[in-house]
């Protein structure tokens, strides 16, 4: 079977050298020290009593903010707070498990940090790095789950940002299914040895758990505890796998969808286009194999048999198959044959969406490609037939509808013989008209004119990468925008990277 492999990750990488060693320290019932009545020291004492620490505080006074926190008491059942109305000193340390501070002079900051090393007590001075053992990260809280980011002191604001986007990826009914992981994991082991078997009940499990928007309903942990029973007593049926077609959009990760995210976190293989950009890639689970299985015209190119034959054998033999797709997988993506070929071999198949290049080019363009006083439909067109020419079975005249804004995928070769049949059936040469390559990606490049100026644009852009190609009315609008802005009047050239 004639399949391209991709050499890179073709085995999991070696870890990267660390800034700092990610540790998760328990502290359930530990005695631990803050020094200081601040805000900021009040933000970690409540830290360290959510996780269940009795926090000794040794201040003269604290703030209100603080005083409120002591009188409110931890959340945590184990998690409690001492009030020493007094300042600390070298005596305080000893059973601590960790020593926090907030000092306003670097000698007491060091005298502090210096104590606290002399008794052996891990210590962190609150933004002063030199007198730190140790870092706070930024926090998503879905405990028992919890994921935690550093910078390593350099960027603070980049790691909230970084933590604000895994707050969007982990839905708040995460802390319900975990907590309910918790309670089963040993009744599952009980149940269903090391392997493929145990892995297979927990990515059920976490395909419930993401999926759902609710908290595990009453009773469903025994249910669940019924699927692992027959796991184990039909391994052979439990073992086939499934097939996700997914949208990787234009190249900008960014544009992916959360549900595509977590599909290729969760697969065991890649089976992706030429298309699709390295940025969509390292999305995905470190230990998946990636297969590249790209179809381009002039190209050596994999076969849709081949391709199709791999997705059956993969999915027979366990695994979970991501098809990631450049674009939408329905628009242009022979999604249909791949779904129908595994409908037929009793596949289970899923179906991700993506965003299109013709919608990645209107937002990037600024265009709308409806009008209500100019375009009130929009057409998606193929430019190429499967031997090179124009397609033969496209109704040529109705695609020329005054009404209609027309978007040719693939079309770079045929751009001028698009074009004429356009004019031909009576669009006017004055159209207006846009190319845009690689769209969406740091190498994007764009050009407009007109319905009669294609062939010099097409030249200009070039179609050895991915080209599209907009004409309709509806597009003057904005280019007539770009034209005061000081671009080309006279046939209305954009070009370069954006």
């Amino acid at each position: 079977m004639d399949v391209l492999q991709q050499p890179r990750n073709e085995a999991p990488a070696r870890m990267e050298p660390l800034a700092k060693l990610p540790v998760f320290w328990a502290l359930e019932s530990k005695r631990v020290i803050v020094a200081g009545g601040s805000d900021a020291a009040a933000w970690k004492a409540e830290l360290l009593a959510a996780c269940g620490a009795e926090v000794h505080v040794y201040a003269d006074a604290v703030s209100d903010t603080f005083e409120n926190l002591i009188s409110r008491g931890a959340e945590h059942p184990r998690g409690s707070f001492v009030r020493h109305c007094h300042g600390w000193n070298e005596t305080i340390f000893a059973g601590a498990a960790i020593a926090i501070a907030d000092c306003e002079e670097e000698d007491e900051a060091k005298a502090f940090f210096d104590a606290a090393r002399m008794a052996g007590v891990p210590v962190n001075v609150i933004d002063k790095p030199a007198f730190c053992q140790f870092q706070f990260g930024s926090i998503v809280n879905r405990s028992p789950v919890v994921v935690s980011i550093s910078t390593d002191g350099a960027a603070p604001i980049l790691a909230q940002a970084i933590r604000r986007r895994i707050e969007t990826l982990l839905p708040w009914t995460l802390k319900g299914w975990a907590e309910l992981a918790q309670t089963l994991r040993d009744r599952v082991n009980e149940r269903l040895t090391p392997g493929p078997l145990r892995r297979a009940f927990w990515e059920r499990f976490v395909d419930r758990a993401f999926s759902s928007s609710d908290t595990p309903e009453e009773g469903v942990g025994g249910l669940l505890l019924e699927e692992a029973d027959r796991l184990r007593e039909a391994p052979a049926h439990s073992s086939r796998g499934r097939v996700t077609l997914v949208g990787a959009g234009p190249g900008d990760a960014e544009l992916l969808t959360l549900k595509a995210v977590r599909a290729l976190q969760a697969a065991d293989v890649i089976l992706f286009d030429d298309l699709v950009s390295s940025e969509v890639l390292e999305l995905a689970r470190r230990e998946a194999k990636r297969m590249l299985v790209g179809k381009r015209g002039g190209r050596t190119s994999c076969r849709q048999e081949d391709i199709n034959a791999m997705m059956v054998k993969l999915a027979k033999s366990g695994k979970r198959v991501v098809r990631l797709k450049s674009g939408d997988p329905m628009i242009f993506g022979r999604a249909g044959e791949e779904i129908a070929h595994l409908d037929r071999e009793n596949i289970p198949v899923d179906v991700i969406p993506g965003i299109t290049a013709a919608s990645a080019m209107a937002s990037r363009l600024g265009i709308s490609l409806t009008h209500r006083n100019h375009a009130q439909s929009v057409r998606f067109i193929t430019g190429h037939s499967r031997h090179g020419g124009l397609p033969i079975d496209v109704d040529w005249a109705a695609v020329a509808d005054r009404h209609t804004t027309a978007v040719f995928y693939m079309g770079g070769r045929t751009a001028p013989l698009i074009a004429d049949r356009l004019i031909e059936e009576g669009l006017p040469p004055e159209t207006p008209a846009i190319i845009i390559s690689d769209v969406s990606r740091s190498t994007e490049r764009d050009w407009s004119g007109t319905l009669a100026t294609i062939p010099e644009g097409i030249a200009a852009i070039g179609y050895d990468n991915p080209v599209l190609i907009a004409v309709g009315s509806a597009l003057a609008a904005r280019l007539n925008v770009r034209d005061t802005n000081g671009f080309d009047g006279d046939h209305r050239l954009v070009m370069g990277a954006r």
